[in-house]
């Protein structure tokens, strides 16, 4: 049976309602999936004529097992949005409102299990601040709105899997971050992550911090006093995990089969390596949650709302991996 896949539009002044539609109208999307639209019906409208496409929009209540066409646009309308009123490309309070209230909304259905996965287009930190929404972006949404201390981030490209030690710190922090407990606390998580989504005995590589591994001390200590015994201490564990491996080829071996994950020490460590294989494809995954949210790894890309120009690959990528772990769940 084919999953309900609940999908937020994000900010309506951005690129999501473009990303949405494009990627609802590639191959195979209904074949595996029954996603419904948690928005704006008008808005999707408009982003159906920017795009300069042609497909049926069909409004769905909470009850959209009931309502649902297969083949259609299907969008649980909020009715938060006043087309006449929406400038794209433009920061906005209004904007910023209705983009959290869809998460809120596709949370509630995720959590009542009416909704398998959650797939979300991008918002804008900026105009969530000038909605007086108390969170920074998803992840901090979704701790929030499920009471889930602290979701873990993977992201997804092709074969290669990463995951996080931290995020959205400087790089000073970054590295302040870098202890033997929280490498072998992220070894676990990660572990238990992929196991959740059905890697068995999953092998994992944790990425150096410094040139060359730090050289056993020449161009730094954080490998010898800090990751290894993290590492060391996973292993007496009984988990697979390898490293610390020179960040300049931990990507690459991950990418030809060697290691099921890697977790990377900071959030360009990572973000690089895999916007750099496939920027449209990468995909942001939030374990821990009760269920699967997968997002597409861009922003808003005010600068080109409303003009049709967006690619829908990233956001086909993320309801295509939604489907396709929802099983897991």
């Amino acid at each position: 049976m084919k999953p309900f896949i609940g999908i937020t539009m994000g900010d309506p002044a951005g690129v999501g309602p473009e990303v949405i539609v494009k990627a609802l109208a590639m191959d195979e999307m209904f074949d595996i999936c029954k996603p419904v639209i948690i928005g704006s019906y008008e808005v999707m409208k408009e982003a159906i004529r920017i795009c300069g496409l042609e497909q049926t929009l069909n409004i769905v209540s909470d009850s959209f097992d009931l309502e649902y066409k297969d083949k259609s646009v299907n969008v649980l309308d909020l009715g938060n949005i006043d087309l006449k009123d929406l400038v794209r490309g433009r920061i906005s309070e209004k904007c910023g409102r209705a983009a959290y209230q869809y998460v809120e909304r596709a949370v509630s259905l995720a959590m009542d299990g009416r909704i398998k996965a959650l797939a979300t287009a991008p918002v804008n930190k900026e105009a969530l601040k000038l909605a007086g929404v108390p969170y920074i972006g998803h992840t901090e949404m979704l701790q929030g709105l499920t009471g889930v201390e602290d979701p873990l981030t993977m992201f997804q490209v092709d074969t290669l899997r990463i995951f996080f030690l931290s995020r959205h710190v400087s790089l000073r922090k970054a590295c302040d971050f870098v202890s033997s407990d929280k490498v072998f606390e992220t070894v676990v998580r990660s572990h238990e992550a992929l196991v959740r989504l059905g890697v068995e005995d999953p092998v994992i590589a944790v990425a150096a911090l410094n040139p060359h591994g730090g050289e056993h001390g020449m161009f730094g200590e954080e490998e010898t006093e800090h990751i290894e015994p993290g590492i060391n201490k996973a292993r007496r564990a009984g988990y697979k995990v390898e490293g610390p491996v020179p960040a300049d080829s931990v990507f690459y071996f991950a990418l030809q089969g060697k290691y099921d994950g890697v977790i990377s020490l900071y959030h360009d460590q990572g973000h690089i390596a895999a916007k750099m294989h496939d920027f449209e494809k990468t995909v942001s995954i939030t374990n821990g949650l009760l269920f699967l949210r997968t997002s597409v790894d861009h922003g808003t890309a005010y600068d080109i709302a409303g003009r049709g120009m967006a690619s829908g690959t990233s956001m086909y990528e993320a309801i295509r991996l939604a489907a396709d772990y929802s099983r897991y769940y």
